[in-house]
């Protein structure tokens, strides 16, 4: 998994005054906590926009006063109107420490059942995942090689390694449905058959 260098100011002040004057000055207040205190910090935005602004997952390392911090982007709170970064929470990580993160979904390979014509249905673009933050893995493949028509990957179709998925077993993570220009070429050709 990539990691992504950012680097902070920690903030002497955490009230609402001193956090709206911060985004004047284009820097968006953080919380770095899962350690033994909370880290109260500020970052300029630019500085998030590759962590924020991107279908993959990345670590973020963070740079306060000096000390650096392993980390995730745990959460992130939009203005409503603007869409600016409000403020994001970061949780720590540790080497022998499990974390629980949403990694993309990654398909692979061609399925028999789109060549014939049926029509690829994504239901899940991203999974749960459970690891240590060594096993952690960019995201998931998932191959469309076994899809034919009619055809579904779910959950516990999948064989993680070093791992844990804890979405429910049953979902559904990709399909292949019949299109309706295959259930009309069918539908022809049955009616084709009989005519002879």
């Amino acid at each position: 998994m990539k990691t992504i260098a950012i680097s902070g100011s920690s903030r002497e002040n955490v009230g609402k005054r001193d956090a709206k004057e911060l985004r004047y000055d284009g820097k968006v207040p953080a919380v770095l906590y899962g350690g033994k205190e909370q880290i109260h910090f500020a970052v300029d935005a630019p500085a998030l926009r590759d962590l924020v602004y991107s279908a993959d997952v990345h670590f973020a390392e963070l740079e306060v006063n000096g000390s650096k911090y392993k980390a995730i982007l745990q959460d992130i709170q939009f203005h409503p109107l603007t869409e600016k970064i409000l403020h994001v929470d970061f949780l720590q990580l540790f080497d022998d420490k499990k974390i629980t993160m949403e990694i993309p979904v990654k398909l692979t390979g061609t399925s028999p059942g789109v060549k014939v014509g049926g029509k690829l249905v994504q239901k899940l673009r991203k999974l749960k995942v459970n690891a240590l933050p060594k096993d952690m893995p960019q995201y998931v493949e998932v191959s469309l090689e076994p899809l034919e028509v009619g055809k579904s990957t779910r959950v516990r179709d999948l064989k993680p390694e070093g791992y844990l998925i804890t979405n429910v077993g049953e979902d559904t993570i990709v399909s292949v449905i019949m299109s309706r220009a295959l259930k009309q070429a069918e539908q022809q050709a049955a009616k084709d058959g009989k005519k002879k």
